[in-house]
């Protein structure tokens, strides 16, 4: 049996044409009521008469139940206030049965999943777009053992695309202002896609229907999660409007929800294991607060960012966590201090770490045979000694390097340096200062640090966004 997910603007027209207030027509909101409880509280058709007579228990029981899984004070009435919520956009998959997985809790049966982002809306550009599903999918990534890859032809496991009215799953849209997005739990075929209703005014921040936040409770959906009766839950009936996109995160209810079905991530574990590796007493730490701070590197790992200075690192998990310092030593014993550059590649799973002209592959905690090798077999001419800044691009499969005033970009699909390179650094990312000792990508925008300071990059609109402190990610 499948079970589609639906996001649903209720009939905002009726809120506007009839006030919740003693106005309103009793069998508006008679007929109303009757309706929501049809739709997602498994309301049959015998309890209708019930509700016109207001005399039986039956409805009562299930206004009650419909009170208690939003939040509401029970009542068995239809109040104002409960009236009120029921006319709040929503997800239109029924709320009865108080579980937090799908019946039978089905889920993917392999930790790393592809998408494919079949078509596109017209409100937003490309880029936001490719944006919007990157983040969404990056909030499960951080918190499970999953890892997503992009395909572009083919079928991929999750498959999202925009379309109006009938699109051919037999749960057509119905046109702007009612239903958002519809989504299917995990397994073949339909199962685990996403299609969104390009109807709706999406859009990449608080005005019209914010992609970013449906697209998150979608891949919940996706991923194999029902619904949570925790207002504060990413994956809470209703929809609500954003408020602060920058820094915001899973609650506690979704992080539990979802690792019920999958754990943890594997490098959640190794944090409890690093503490037991004794700091030398003659290592001086490093002072995250120093104003005058700088990073060697800086790479993301499964979710994770990871601050590389000396012999340590600072390991950012959530931007709202206060980060742990790590000795490079004790998480990878092979690898030499006072780094040049690194990046991880999503697809692969794995992060490279450069130093002089050698560098190395990690997956997690574990290096790769193999390595180190010599910067050359990547293509660099033998005038290149040392790689000053890296960072691969999740949305193109191309790498970037920095060194000196140039960079270089490598094809990650191809494994080969393209054509036409080196170029300035000026050339394309005007406004930043060679010379660049770390990069990394974050949020759709290019992170440049230079000694004490950094460089919001946009690379859509090619310009610099702001100048920010470099060590403002350790929340300092």
């Amino acid at each position: 049996m499948k079970y589609l997910i639906i996001f649903v603007l209720l009939c905002l027209p009726v809120c506007l044409a009839y006030p919740l207030d003693k106005t309103m027509k009793k069998d508006s909101n008679l007929n109303f009521a009757q309706k929501y409880l049809e739709n997602y509280y498994n309301f049959g058709i015998e309890m209708k008469n019930f509700v016109r007579r207001n005399d039986g228990s039956p409805v009562v029981n299930q206004i009650q139940e419909m009170q208690r899984f939003l939040g509401l004070k029970v009542t068995g009435k239809l109040d104002s206030a409960t009236l009120e919520v029921m006319h709040k956009p929503r997800c239109g998959v029924p709320d009865v049965g108080h579980f937090t997985t799908f019946p039978g809790s089905p889920k993917w049966r392999k930790t790393h999943l592809t998408y494919r982002i079949v078509n596109y809306t017209m409100d937003m550009s490309k880029y936001a777009t490719d944006s919007a599903i990157v983040r969404a999918l990056k909030l499960w990534e951080e918190v499970t053992p999953l890892t997503f890859s992009r395909i572009y032809e083919g079928e991929a496991d999750i498959m999202i695309s925009f379309a109006v009215r009938d699109h051919k799953d037999f749960y057509p849209f119905d046109g702007p202002g009612f239903s958002l997005a519809h989504a299917y739990p995990p397994g073949p075929g339909i199962n685990g896609d996403i299609h969104f209703d390009d109807d709706e005014q999406w859009t990449e921040d608080y005005l019209g229907t914010n992609l970013y936040l449906v697209a998150a409770h979608e891949v919940g959906h996706s991923l194999g999660l029902f619904h949570s009766n925790n207002p504060d839950a990413l994956m809470y009936s209703l929809y609500k409007e954003p408020t602060d996109l920058t820094h915001f995160h899973l609650s506690q209810d979704d992080v539990n929800s979802i690792q019920s079905l999958y754990g943890p991530p594997p490098s959640f574990s190794d944090i409890t294991m690093v503490p037991t590796e004794p700091i030398p007493p003659k290592s001086k730490k490093p002072d995250m607060c120093d104003p005058e701070l700088s990073f060697d590197a800086v790479s993301t790992l499964r979710g994770e960012t990871l601050f590389f200075k000396d012999r340590y690192f600072w390991r950012k998990i959530r931007l709202d966590q206060k980060p742990q310092i790590v000795l490079i030593s004790a998480f990878w014993p092979s690898l030499p201090s006072e780094l040049d550059a690194a990046y991880e590649v999503n697809s692969k799973d794995t992060v490279f770490v450069f130093k002089g002209n050698q560098f190395w592959a990690t997956k997690g905690s574990k290096m790769e045979a193999g390595y180190p090798r010599s910067i050359h077999t990547l293509g660099f001419p033998p005038t290149v000694k040392k790689i000053d800044a890296a960072f691969s691009d999740k949305e193109n499969s191309k790498t970037y390097f920095f060194v000196g005033k140039k960079y270089w970009r490598f094809d990650e699909n191809s494994q080969s340096m393209d054509k036409g390179f080196p170029r300035l650094i000026t050339e394309n990312f005007p406004g930043v200062v060679p010379k660049i000792d770390a990069v990394f990508q974050e949020f759709g925008f290019f992170y440049f640090f230079s000694g004490s300071s950094q460089f919001e990059f946009d690379p859509n609109a090619k310009m610099v966004t702001q100048k920010l402190k470099t060590n403002s990610w350790l929340g300092c």
